[in-house]
């Protein structure tokens, strides 16, 4: 039997029970690092179809390797299943979690035929927890030859742009007064967020149209009678390149302190993870992708600069310049809600992404076997891994 024949067929066995399980997720949102009940449904999934499955890898109790086939190629397809506060799966990780298990489930079936070893990576806390940088600096991408993943969105896109991002907690701390009565024994800490936030908004004129900026207050004092001694926001900063983040970074960390200089608050700056690196698309195993969800009825429109503006990050940029890797998004139907907007969410567990989990899935399946089949691409991948 043809191996892309083979890995459909196994995935046609399988798709109800995909289907059901991003049905669950989805219903059961986990915040990062707490996926506890969808790390362990991806992992008995994955066991059930005959993975080597090692759960809490890399001492992340909800991090998991799964791994089926001997072949000289490795495969890593990654998972991701945490949620977002507020607003549940709005993000569809857990579209892309029953993807990963049926991309390495229909990939398994002819692995050995193949010459693949398919090892599917259980990665939490992607949304502001660097799972993926944590997994990678402590081996569990050791000998793999490519990475991948499939991210849902409105539409497909083969190779969309991804930001490098720096996350960020920070604290000012001034001295209480009675607000009427005494103010000028104060010290006021949200004067300090106020201009820096006013420092940061007259600074978005003079960044690059590839930096974002944004945060949230997360607590602006406790008593309006009392001058604040004690405010904190939770902040992120974007650009293109992490050499682009280092110097939007420096400039954003100047507003915060022109904020305690003009108060004389005494500020505290706390990164949350490693920073999220941009995203480089392998473009050969990228064009793989697209052609084989082509060949499943996909459709990849021209988005001419739309696409460049709806730019997110993520840590698989982390494994991609370490792997060559790819990251694409196939489309759910979802406009007008765009990711992170709880319509968005509600989308999510619709039959257009139920197809979604079934294209994805096959496309990256299929993607692995023309890795393995094709003699000049496999040299390639691993050449550069046994040079690095």
């Amino acid at each position: 039997m043809d191996a892309k024949a083979g890995a459909r067929e196994r995935l046609a066995t399988v798709r109800d029970d995909l289907v059901a399980l991003s049905h669950r997720i989805h219903a059961h949102p986990e915040f990062g690092f707490e996926e506890e009940r969808a790390s362990t449904w991806l992992a008995e999934t994955l066991d059930a179809a005959g993975f080597k499955v090692a759960r809490g890898v890399c001492d992340l109790p909800t991090a998991f390797v799964a791994e089926a086939g001997s072949g000289p190629l490795c495969i890593a397809i990654c998972a991701e299943y945490d949620c977002l506060p507020g607003i549940g799966h709005a993000c569809g990780h857990n579209i892309i979690a029953a993807m990963a298990a049926g991309a390495g489930i229909a990939a398994a079936r002819v692995a050995d035929d193949v010459g693949l070893t398919v090892r599917v990576v259980g990665t939490p806390a992607e949304e502001g927890g660097g799972g993926k940088i944590l997994l990678l600096e402590r081996g569990a991408f050791a000998g793999v030859h490519a990475a991948m993943m499939v991210h849902p969105a409105p539409v497909d896109a083969a190779e969309p742009p991804v930001l490098a991002l720096t996350q960020f907690r920070v604290r000012y701390t001034g001295k209480e007064a009675h607000a009427s009565a005494f103010p000028e024994f104060g010290i006021n800490a949200a004067d300090a967020l106020t201009v820096a936030q006013t420092a940061i908004g007259l600074l978005r004129q003079h960044i690059r149209q590839t930096d974002r900026i944004h945060g949230i207050v997360t607590r602006g004092g406790d008593m309006p009678n009392v001058v604040p001694a004690h405010t904190e926001a939770h902040y992120i900063v974007r650009a293109r390149t992490l050499a682009d983040l280092g110097e939007a970074r420096a400039k954003v960390q100047r507003c915060f302190e022109a904020g305690a200089l003009a108060t004389g608050a005494t500020l505290d700056v706390a990164d949350d993870h490693e920073p999220y690196a941009e995203m480089e698309h392998d473009p050969e195993i990228a064009g793989l992708y697209r052609r084989n969800a082509e060949t499943l009825g996909r459709a990849f429109p021209d988005l001419g600069m739309l696409i460049e503006r709806a730019a997110g990050s993520t840590d698989m940029g982390n494994i991609s310049l370490a792997i060559p890797s790819i990251h694409p998004y196939i489309g759910i139907d979802s406009l007008p809600a765009v990711n992170h907007q709880p319509e968005f969410a509600a989308h999510c567990a619709t039959a257009a992404a139920d197809r979604a989990v079934a294209d994805g899935a096959l496309a990256m399946a299929w993607t692995a076997v023309d890795l393995a089949t094709d003699a000049a691409l496999r040299r390639k991948l691993v050449a550069r891994l046994g040079a690095r």
